[in-house]
């Protein structure tokens, strides 16, 4: 029997496990001195953000032990993943930083490894930054080990104290015993985590807890193998979700070495593969021997809490700038997605625009901007949490909300979750900064991210993870306060008509800039939506010289990033998205229709 270790690493965002992981693949010889490291986060949007979107595999070979390493979400949007990964492993290394200690999401991550009684290593990482506090931080999570109901086994966790960017580690936690290795790491990971369960020689039993997708093979599914053992070109029995069975042949069998996904021909009990020959595959139905099926228990999948409309652009700038334009090009790019994603949920809404159901406001945007950078135009509704009824009672989603923030700004940011219905749990003194902990209905943090930038002046730090489903609260919760200045003409904003209305509110453009009848061009300072020419220029008499136009100075418009943008507009308004970037704008474009439709 090989000797393997699966394990899953678990950290909140930004706390340096995609990091980890690259030291671990160098140190155990699994690349070559020259070969070029790219990260595992290999998505240019996981790149640029800074975060892991999707699940990763990847596989190292130390001391004859085949190290199995799933690099997993830290973002509660992407809670379904977790789970269904701790499904696959024996034991999580739980990353926690030298100074910001238990975060949100690392207390959310825990709670699911926990819940599936694996093994944990704490690895404090970041041990080199002058703030560092490692005692504190172990302290910090033993306590969460204890609130989240950890057994006696589980709170007698090894810890190794590691700086994965300088590519040390030792046992210790005083930094001056760390040394350029990250062999402390693998080798707490054998000693401390065993070895799959399951025998080699019984019959097959597969489960995929993740999907992907290909154009040449369908869909692919991602898992352990529980018992027995598999190869190519066998032909084999899959029980499906209702009880119903499907026989099928292996077409091709994946294996990771590193961050490769390399084909193999053969694999047996322990094994984390991908298999590909069953264009309908789906999370948590289970592969055996034909005659000999006998059915895993089936994993969870979080249900969507967010739908939005995904329509075709109807804007007068639609087709311009983008390849992508109609329904067609739109559904089946959905579609495409679902085969990957099983938290997407995507139904036809009307002849022009689709339902799709997600996890969150992350998990959306992210979908809409990959889109927008294949080429894609659509405009796309505001997020509105789902509905349920449960037991007769109409329930919505409510959120675990915490922040930090500095003193100064608690009381502003206490008054505006107070409008929002949030309750607070707790708040906790840090010397400099305060930390609240409040229970929120999702639909009160809807477009609350823009407002808590502007009261902390940008340095407050939020972080949130879906709860549960409980009775809707008011009725009208995060509503945008102002009313927004709504362009009335086509043409080309002018520095002077500009110029003229900055007192009545804040601009979204600038002089130069094409606009349209029924974009959105800026933020009114009262409650209220006007309709504003900013494409009116100065009437030039033989009096004045044409240049003299240029004296206006303008304040920078507010710039705006798809999140704030979707958290921004209201429900009859739309964001217009394009290759080249997005606009905000009202649903009716025309001012009189408007009218007309809101006296109705």
């Amino acid at each position: 029997m090989k000797d393997i270790r699966n394990i899953a690493i678990i950290a909140h965002v930004d706390h340096g496990k995609t990091t980890l992981v690259d030291k671990l693949l160098v140190a155990s010889g699994t690349f070559r001195e020259n070969e070029e490291i790219s990260s595992m986060d290999s998505n240019d949007l996981e790149k640029e953000r800074g975060i892991t979107i999707l699940a990763k595999t990847t596989a190292l070979n130390y001391k004859g032990v085949r190290i199995n390493i799933l690099d997993t979400p830290g973002h509660a949007d992407f809670s379904g993943e977790v789970e269904r990964i701790m499904n696959m492993v024996d034991g999580v290394l739980l990353v926690v930083d030298a100074y910001e200690g238990t975060m949100p999401q690392t207390r959310f991550v825990l709670k699911k490894a926990l819940e599936a009684k694996v093994t944990p290593i704490v690895v404090v990482n970041k041990i080199d930054k002058p703030s560092a506090r490692p005692k504190e931080v172990v302290d910090e999570v033993m306590d969460l080990f204890i609130e989240l109901g950890a057994d006696i086994d589980q709170l007698d966790f090894p810890v190794v104290y590691t700086s994965a960017v300088m590519g040390t580690s030792s046992l210790d936690p005083d930094v001056s015993t760390q040394k350029e290795t990250m062999e402390p790491v693998l080798d707490t990971i054998i000693k401390y985590i065993k070895a799959p369960v399951g025998s080699k020689d019984g019959s097959l039993q597969f489960q995929p807890a993740l999907l992907d997708y290909n154009d040449f093979v369908g869909r692919i599914g991602i898992g352990v193998i529980k018992r027995g053992h598999v190869k190519v070109g066998e032909n084999v029995s899959c029980v499906r979700l209702d009880g119903t069975k499907k026989q099928f042949r292996i077409q091709k069998m994946f294996g990771y070495l590193g961050l490769k996904r390399i084909e193999i021909e053969t694999a047996s009990a322990g094994d984390i593969i991908a298999i590909a020959g069953l264009p309908d595959i789906n999370v948590g139905e289970t592969i055996c021997n034909p005659g000999q099926e006998e059915a895993l228990p089936l994993l969870r999948i979080d249900e969507p809490t967010l739908e939005m409309t995904f329509g075709v652009n109807t804007s007068p700038f639609a087709g311009r700038e983008g390849k992508l334009l109609t329904v067609r090009k739109i559904e089946e790019r959905l579609k495409k997605e679902t085969e990957r994603d099983v938290s997407l949920k995507v139904s036809p809404y009307d002849q022009e625009s689709f339902l799709v159901k997600g996890r969150g406001e992350l998990h959306l945007s992210i979908l809409i901007e990959n889109m927008r950078r294949e080429g894609f135009e659509l405009q796309v509704s505001k997020p509105q949490v789902i509905i349920k009824e449960i037991d007769g009672v109409k329930c919505e989603p409510f959120e675990e909300l915490q922040i930090d923030v500095n003193n100064d700004y608690v009381g502003a940011v206490i008054e505006s979750l107070g409008n929002r219905f949030a309750s607070l749990l707790n708040m906790q003194n840090l010397g400099e900064t305060t930390r609240l902990n409040y229970i929120i209905p999702s639909r009160g943090l809807i477009g609350f991210m823009t407002e808590f930038m502007t009261i902390t002046k940008g340095y407050g730090i939020m972080n949130h993870t879906f709860k549960e489903y409980k009775e809707m609260v008011h009725n009208n919760v995060g509503e945008r306060k102002l009313g927004v200045l709504v362009s009335m003409e086509n043409g080309k904003a002018t520095a002077y008509s500009l110029g003229g209305l900055e007192e009545r509110g804040t601009m979204f453009i600038e002089p130069g800039d094409e606009v349209y009848e029924g974009m959105i061009v800026g933020e009114h300072n009262h409650d209220n939506d006007i309709a504003v020419n900013v494409v009116k220029g100065k009437n030039l008499t033989n009096t004045r010289a044409a240049g003299s136009d240029h004296t206006v100075v303008l304040k920078r418009p507010r710039v705006m990033s798809l999140e704030i943008a979707l958290d921004y507009i209201n429900n009859d308004e739309l964001v217009e998205v394009t290759p080249r970037g997005f606009r905000l704008r009202k649903k009716i474009l025309n001012a009189e229709l408007r009218k007309k439709a809101l006296n109705k």
